[in-house]
C-alpha cells in the first residue's frame, strides 16, 4: 500500500509544527503595568513602569553568588567579570527558581549585547556556546558589556524537558516561548518567570540579543538563524554567522526575539542542531558568528571571522513540513542541509510486517532544514522540513500548531 499526503496535510506552515522546535509561540500574552507579585523590594517606579530600576539584592548568596531580583548593568564596576542567581519565579514550595546570569563589564562604555538560552529545558549546546563566548572574553578590554543568561527555564533543563513542567492541573508542561514579554502576575508560573526575567533582567540591559535555541527530542535541525531580514539589524546579526542557512520568517508573535524587538531591541534567534546533546561540529560556528555580532557593535576588537556569505548561506522565507499520515517505521531519503526538487521522495513508512504504508514527497524544491531522529513515527508527525524561498511569506498565525 502507498499513500502519498495530501497538500492539505504536508503543505501545512512549516512554523505551525517546526516551530515547536524553534521556539516559537501562538499567541500574544500581554504584559501587565502591575505591580510585581514575586518580590516586595521592587522600587515603585519599576511597578509603575513595567521595568526595574537599578539593581536589587536580595540577601542571600548561593554557592558564593548573589541572588539578585532585578539587574541595572550600570551599577556595576567596570572591567570585570560578575556572576549572579537571578531570582526567579516561586516553586510550589515556596522556594525559588534561579537563573545563572553572567555580567562581563568592559572597562569603556559601550553597547550592551544579550546572549541568552535555555528558554527551552533540552536545549543544551546553547549553553555551551555562551559559556565559551564568555570564557573568551577580557573585561578589562572590552566595551560595553555581555549579559549571559544561560538557564532560563530551569525546572525544564532539571528534567531535561522542552516545556515547564507546571502544576497548575495535575502537571502541565508549558512552552515558556508561548509566553513572553509574560506578566507578572500571570495565570501561570511561567507566565510570570517570563514577565519577571523580561522587565527585570532583559529589556533593561540589552540594545542587542541573540536568543539560541536547537532543534526538539526527537527532531534534528541544520544551522541556521530565525531572523527577521526586513529588519535591518537583525539582518546584519544573522548575516554574521557561518552557518548553513537563514530562515527570513517573524515566526510566531511571543517569541522572545519578537517580544525583545516589540521594545525596541533588535534580535535573532540562532537555531543549532539537536536536542540533548553538545554538538561540537556547530558550537564553534555559532561562537565565531557571536564574536562576529561583539565586534560589529564594538564590544572587542580584532578582524572579523567567516560569516555567512564565506560559507554560501542559504537564506529562504517559507517552510514545508512533510507530516506522517500512518504510524510506523520511517525510512528518511534526505539528510539536512540536501537539495530537494517539488516531487522528490523524502521518506518511506513501513509496518511491522515490513510492508510500505505510506511514501512521502516533497511539495517544494528547496534545502532540508529538519528532519525526525527517532524511527518510529504515530500520524501527524513532523517527519521532514524544507526551507524554501516564495513570493510572499505566509502568515503562521493562520495556522494551529
Amino acid at each position: 500500500m502507498q499513500n502519498e499526503p495530501k497538500d492539505g496535510i504536508d503543505r501545512r506552515d512549516f512554523m505551525k509544527t517546526a516551530m515547536a522546535l524553534v521556539g516559537a509561540s501562538s499567541a500574544l500574552v500581554t504584559q501587565a503595568g502591575t505591580a510585581y507579585a514575586q518580590n516586595a523590594n521592587a522600587p515603585a517606579a519599576a511597578a509603575a513602569t513595567g521595568m526595574a530600576r537599578g539593581t536589587v539584592y536580595t540577601g542571600d548568596v548561593i554557592d558564593g553568588k548573589k541572588v539578585i531580583s532585578a539587574l541595572d548593568v550600570d551599577d556595576l564596576p567596570r572591567g570585570a567579570t560578575h556572576k549572579f542567581y537571578f531570582q526567579g519565579v516561586q516553586m510550589p514550595t515556596g522556594q525559588h527558581w534561579y537563573v545563572t546570569v553572567i555580567v562581563v563589564r568592559g572597562a569603556q562604555p559601550g553597547k550592551r549585547v544579550a546572549l541568552i538560552s535555555g528558554v527551552h529545558g533540552d536545549e543544551i549546546s546553547p549553553i555551551h556556546t555562551i559559556q565559551t563566548v564568555v570564557s573568551q572574553l577580557d573585561p578589562a578590554r572590552m566595551s560595553g558589556t555581555v549579559l549571559a543568561v544561560l538557564d532560563v527555564s530551569r525546572p525544564a533543563l532539571e528534567a531535561m524537558e522542552r516545556r515547564w513542567p507546571n502544576s497548575g492541573r495535575g502537571i502541565d508542561l508549558i512552552d515558556i516561548n508561548r509566553e513572553w514579554p509574560g506578566n507578572e502576575n500571570g495565570p501561570s508560573a511561567p507566565s510570570r518567570h517570563a514577565g519577571l526575567l523580561f522587565n527585570r533582567l532583559l529589556r533593561p540591559n540589552a540594545d542587542y540579543a541573540l536568543d539560541f535555541h536547537t532543534g526538539t527530542t526527537g527532531m534534528d535541525l541544520t544551522s541556521f538563524n530565525l531572523a527577521r531580514m526586513e529588519l535591518p539589524e537583525a539582518r546584519a546579526m544573522a548575516e554574521l554567522f557561518p552557518i548553513a542557512q537563514i530562515f527570513d520568517n517573524p515566526a510566531y508573535p511571543t517569541l522572545l526575539a519578537n517580544a525583545l524587538i516589540n521594545v525596541g531591541i533588535p534580535a535573532i534567534t540562532p537555531e543549532m542542531g539537536d536536542a540533548r546533546v553538545l554538538d561540537h561540529t556547530m558550537i564553534p560556528l555559532f561562537v565565531e558568528g557571536t564574536m562576529n555580532v561583539l565586534k560589529r557593535y564594538g564590544v572587542i576588537s580584532g578582524p572579523m571571522g567567516r560569516t555567512g556569505r564565506d560559507v554560501g548561506i542559504f537564506v529562504g522565507n517559507s517552510g514545508h513540513t512533510v507530516l506522517s499520515t500512518h504510524g510506523g517505521f520511517v525510512e528518511l531519503l534526505v539528510k539536512l542541509n540536501d537539495k530537494v526538487t517539488a516531487g522528490q521522495k523524502v521518506a518511506v513508512q513501513r509496518n511491522t510486517f515490513g510492508e510500505v504504508v505510506a511514501e512521502y514527497t516533497s511539495g517544494v524544491a528547496g534545502e532540508v532544514t529538519g528532519r525526525r531522529t527517532d524511527a518510529t513515527a504515530e500520524p501527524g508527525i513532523p517527519l521532514v522540513m524544507i526551507l524554501y524561498q516564495s513570493a510572499g511569506r505566509e502568515n503562521p498565525e493562520d495556522y494551529a500548531e
